[in-house]
């Protein structure tokens, strides 16, 4: 477990995720409209500080709903935080994942893995999960980033993604990312 715990982005580091100067290099609404309409249900696995979670959930509309999961207590309350009082609480429900299972049980129209699958141990695994939360034809967006994933590894992780039920849509351009987005037969 302590290792796996080193795997993943530690709290302390959440600011370096949600810095303004991102916001203009990889704009969250520009990467997800294409993808997440008003009404969905949407899911932000690895959700870290919110850096996308609060843009899907201004995408999903007042009927929609976004589920941030994320493994760390501490990310979750950075969220909390920042939607406390504002009409986004409402559509934004804080799930704490465990150390193996994302453990979301609504079906979801989205899923959103941006910048964490490098950090899952058993990446089988989690694309069988994430393939059993989906509804048949959602989406999934899976982004990497390029400096810890090299060109093999993401295709071996797509390659596992079919495997679990997973088919490849296309590869959108994310900038400084190498990406996909994967939809459940």
């Amino acid at each position: 477990m302590e290792q796996e715990k080193l795997r993943v982005c530690p709290v302390e580091r959440a600011g370096g995720l949600d810095l303004r100067i991102r916001r203009w290099v990889q704009n969250p609404t520009k990467i997800l409209a294409p993808y997440i309409k008003e009404g969905m249900t949407a899911l932000d696995v690895g959700c870290g500080p919110g850096f996308f979670t609060l843009d899907m959930a201004r995408l999903v509309g007042e009927s929609g709903q976004v589920i941030a999961a994320d493994l760390q207590e501490g990310m979750l309350q950075i969220v909390r935080d920042k939607i406390a009082g504002s009409d986004l609480e409402l559509r934004i429900t804080l799930h704490k994942s465990s150390g193996d299972r994302i453990g979301v049980n609504p079906e979801v129209d989205f899923v959103l893995a941006f910048y964490m699958l490098h950090e899952v141990p058993d990446q089988d695994a989690f694309f069988i999960e994430v393939c059993s939360i989906l509804k048949v034809g959602g989406l999934a967006l899976v982004v990497e980033p390029p400096f810890h994933v090299s060109k093999a590894a993401f295709e071996q992780s797509i390659s596992r993604a079919e495997n679990a039920g997973f088919e490849v849509v296309e590869n959108p351009r994310v900038l400084l990312s190498k990406s996909v987005i994967l939809r459940k037969r």
